[in-house]
């Protein structure tokens, strides 16, 4: 890098919080390689795309010589992580951690440079601590400074139950920046507590805190909730090519900028010309097919990527979808819109019970797939292609 400056212009592309850059630049300026961590929960098996958003940012450091550790808890699995939840998560096994954890060292290398990269388990620390290790530990923080924190903070005011064992995760996580002796912790908006915990625990052991680095929450294929597998509304890397393709090409106009912001390659320059083009009459869907093609090329390969547009259109072909057909955009209340309403507001029934009766009929599809299920919900943030009979199509996107 030309100085430090551009450094850290580069660091903060795309980064939501940063706690404190005065910090940060100082720990740039003494030329060392930075230590950079980020944790990750072993909680199921398959990485995806919402968690590629912090691969990519280690990706970045990685490109400008700092030491990348991908921290995989598996002791803090076995915990079960709160954040966002309003309920007590369940605890995974000792076996299931092991599992997934193995899974997850063969994905990251789809992002990450093998040999820069650092994988640390935080068993290796904490399953050597004694109970009399844990209590001193517990005791470096305040019930009143853990219930400060959102989620526990609403289960306690509105009486739903908070295990002990919980407030033992964001003490978990902070020590692990302690056993590192972390520079920079990556991580999402929802671990800010967390995050800072790490920081407090570091000073008290008498270690510079760490700078926290916060990156936007990758929304799933609803538009709402954040990708997560537990909602199946994710997209996972090691998904076939026609899925991972598929699924990116369902996502509506608006979700598609803010999924190129946060994982596409492409540079600020090219994803801003993508911009004016589609402001001077270009078909967003272009733009979105050439954004899926780069993540399918991503994690399986360029051929797989022409291949997987190519049945994306034989498939459209196939089911006989025109180019031309009536478009509608609705915001539906609650989030969500009932399949039969949304068959009638898109006037392609005349009532509901039209639409149940074509649906049982099997005459009812969502983008060439044939539906049965009468109470299906769409979710807001999808645009699909619906059709009844075989001359009626409309595509619908939902706000």
């Amino acid at each position: 890098m030309s100085s430090v400056t551009d450094a850290l212009q580069q660091i903060k592309l795309g980064v939501h919080e940063l706690l404190i850059e005065d910090e940060l630049r100082k720990k740039l300026e003494t030329g060392r390689p930075l230590r950079i961590k980020a944790g990750f929960d072993p909680t199921a098996p398959d990485l995806h795309l919402g968690h590629t958003v912090l691969l990519n940012k280690m990706r970045h450091f990685q490109q400008l010589g700092h030491e990348v550790t991908f921290l995989i808890g598996d002791f803090t699995g076995m915990i079960g992580d709160p954040t966002g939840k309003n309920e007590t998560r369940p605890a995974l096994t000792q076996e299931q951690v092991k599992e997934n954890a193995k899974s997850y060292q063969e994905q990251i290398y789809k992002i990450l440079d093998p040999e820069k990269t650092v994988i640390r388990f935080n068993s290796e620390w904490m399953g050597k601590m004694s109970a009399s290790d844990m209590i001193q530990l517990a005791a470096k923080h305040t019930v009143a400074r853990m219930l400060e924190r959102d989620d526990f903070h609403k289960r306690y005011t509105g009486g739903q139950p908070i295990a002990i064992h919980e407030f033992l995760y964001p003490l978990v996580q902070g020590y692990d920046s302690v056993a590192l002796k972390s520079d920079v912790e990556l991580g999402g908006t929802d671990q800010k507590f967390n995050l800072l915990v790490g920081r407090e625990l570091q000073k008290q052991a008498g270690i510079e805190p760490q700078v926290v680095l916060m990156m936007p929450i990758l929304e799933g294929l609803d538009g709402v909730q954040k990708m997560s597998k537990s909602l199946n509304n994710y997209i996972g890397i090691y998904e076939p090519a026609f899925d991972i393709f598929s699924k990116l090409m369902s996502i509506s106009d608006d979700l598609m900028w803010r999924y190129i912001e946060l994982l596409s390659f492409k540079s600020v320059s090219e994803i801003q010309q993508w911009k004016t083009d589609v402001e001077n009459g270009k078909n967003p869907r272009d733009v979105k097919v050439e954004f899926a093609q780069e993540i399918v090329a991503r994690f399986h390969n360029k051929a797989a990527a022409e291949q997987a547009y190519a049945d994306f259109v034989a498939r459209f072909k196939q089911n006989e979808i025109p180019d031309d057909m009536p478009e509608h955009t609705f915001t539906p209340e609650g989030g969500q819109l009932g399949i039969a309403q949304l068959l009638k507001e898109a006037g392609l029934v005349s009532s509901t019970s039209e639409a149940f009766r074509m649906i049982k009929q099997g005459a009812v599809k969502i983008d060439g797939e044939k539906i049965s299920d009468k109470g299906l919900q769409l979710q807001a943030g999808t645009e699909h292609v619906y059709q009844v009979g075989k001359r009626k199509f409309a595509k619908v996107t939902l706000s």
